[in-house]
């Protein structure tokens, strides 16, 4: 029995690259049951039980994994906006799998320039041959969006769709989840403002003095901006808007559309069983049941405000807040 992990990871096509450690030079690969794309959660928080399950390997050899593949597609996202579920709905029988934040793709956000190359080789393991499907969707975590028109020169046959929402859910998911929350907010901001920037006019102190749902409103801003001038630049036939209350309210309708958009065969889709599916009634992020939770009079009324402030800036700036949906 071979010891290659090259050759063991060439033979099944449950492994896929999960990692990597830049300071050793080392790709981290996981044998991801099937079932796990259907399962709620992120495959980046997933351990398998067997140690046996998991390969490391030089990034010297990644090329050198040699696998068939299938059509990769990708779902981009501004979080908050039911993505992940979107992500679960894709893995139909017969016609897709879905992954939900692979935690490779956040791996190569910071990866030194010499490493660049990678990506490539890295969407092809992503996109391996499976048996019964015809096409692989992969929903990255939004903390790699600054990777897209890199992703979208790597993969230069992918479709993408854009998911984002309304401001009120986004900020609302922010807060609900307490301080945390509102930290993420922060520093989200300040990430994408490093790569989708926008000359608002603020001084250090104003931006210091900005509330956190003020800061967090703005990542939203930035990632409406971003995805727009995606969207209708150099791969604006390769993309598609898709708003979160559509999906909401029409699930089958959306992946249907998703599907045609992408030149996936739907002919075995069965809208009935999707709509029944029980993943609709189930938390996509792996804590059990949906949570309604409905904020106070105070949050209403911050979240008005910076809604009211962002909808100056956009009229100011000549930007359209939220992106319209495309996906038709």
């Amino acid at each position: 029995m071979t010891t290659d992990p090259v050759i063991i990871i060439e033979g099944d096509p449950g492994w896929l690259p999960h990692s990597i450690d830049w300071s050793n030079g080392t790709a981290q690969f996981q044998k991801f049951p099937h079932e796990q794309f259907r399962a709620p959660g992120f495959l980046f928080e997933f351990q398998p039980e067997d140690s046996a399950d998991k390969q490391e390997i030089p990034i010297s050899r990644l090329r050198d994994i040699r696998v068939e593949t299938l059509p990769i597609h990708f779902v981009f996202h501004t979080a908050f906006c039911r993505s992940t579920l979107l992500s679960r709905a894709l893995n139909m029988d017969g016609i897709a799998v879905g992954m939900s934040e692979p935690g490779i793709i956040a791996s190569l956000v910071n990866a030194p320039a010499e490493f660049r190359p990678i990506l490539s080789i890295v969407l092809r393991l992503l996109a391996r041959q499976r048996t019964g499907v015809s096409a692989i969707f992969v929903k990255p975590t939004n903390h790699a969006n600054r990777l897209i028109p890199e992703i979208m020169e790597a993969s230069p046959d992918s479709r993408a769709i854009f998911m984002t929402c309304a401001l009120k859910p986004f900020l609302n998911s922010v807060r609900k989840r307490g301080l945390m929350g509102h930290r993420w907010g922060r520093k989200l901001y300040l990430e994408v403002q490093q790569y989708a920037g926008l000359d608002l006019g603020m001084s250090p102190t104003e931006n210091f003095a900005m509330s956190d749902l003020q800061a967090a409103g703005l990542a939203w801003f930035l990632y409406q901006n971003y995805f727009t001038n995606l969207a209708s630049g150099p791969y604006h036939d390769r993309v598609r808007t898709l708003d979160a209350e559509f999906f909401d309210r029409n699930h089958a309708e959306t992946v249907q559309r998703i599907l045609n958009f992408c030149l996936i065969d739907s002919s075995s889709f069965s809208p009935e069983t999707l709509e029944n599916a029980p993943l609709f009634s189930e938390y996509s992020k792996g804590d059990g049941e949906i949570r309604i939770d409905t904020p106070g009079e105070s949050t209403e009324n911050e979240i008005s405000q910076v809604q009211h402030w962002l909808e100056i800036i956009a009229r100011q700036m000549g930007i359209r807040a939220p992106v319209q949906q495309s996906l038709a």
